[in-house]
């Protein structure tokens, strides 16, 4: 029981990477763009493609980035803490900045990606 709970846990910390990874994307990319001509539904889909497919990769870097620092350093550090969640979501907060500026640097800056 104690495994599963854990399991489902880090599946909660998983949707909220995820849904950081999303913020992020819609900084990045801004909003929808609005469909007028034939060639803007091109452009739509890949807007759509954009969004989901590198929104996922950086939200599972996110994910597995705060899953490991938790099992090997938070989970030992709030065991008994009360305010552990809080904790924890400003550690992935943190993750998903320093991660949002280490794209902006390799797209930006250095134009590897």
């Amino acid at each position: 029981m104690r495994i599963l709970k854990r399991i489902l846990n880090y599946l909660i910390w998983t949707l909220i990477a995820f849904l950081f990874a999303i913020g992020y994307m819609l900084i990045i990319l801004g909003g929808k763009p609005e469909i007028e001509s034939v060639f803007q539904i091109f452009i739509d889909a890949l807007y759509m493609y954009a969004f989901i497919h590198i929104g996922s990769i950086i939200g599972s870097f996110i994910a597995l980035t705060f899953i490991l620092i938790d099992v090997f350093y938070l989970h030992k550090k709030l065991e008994h803490k009360a305010n552990a969640w809080r904790i924890r979501l400003l550690v992935i907060l943190a993750i998903t900045i320093v991660t949002g500026l280490i794209h902006y640097i390799l797209e930006k800056v250095i134009d590897v990606i």
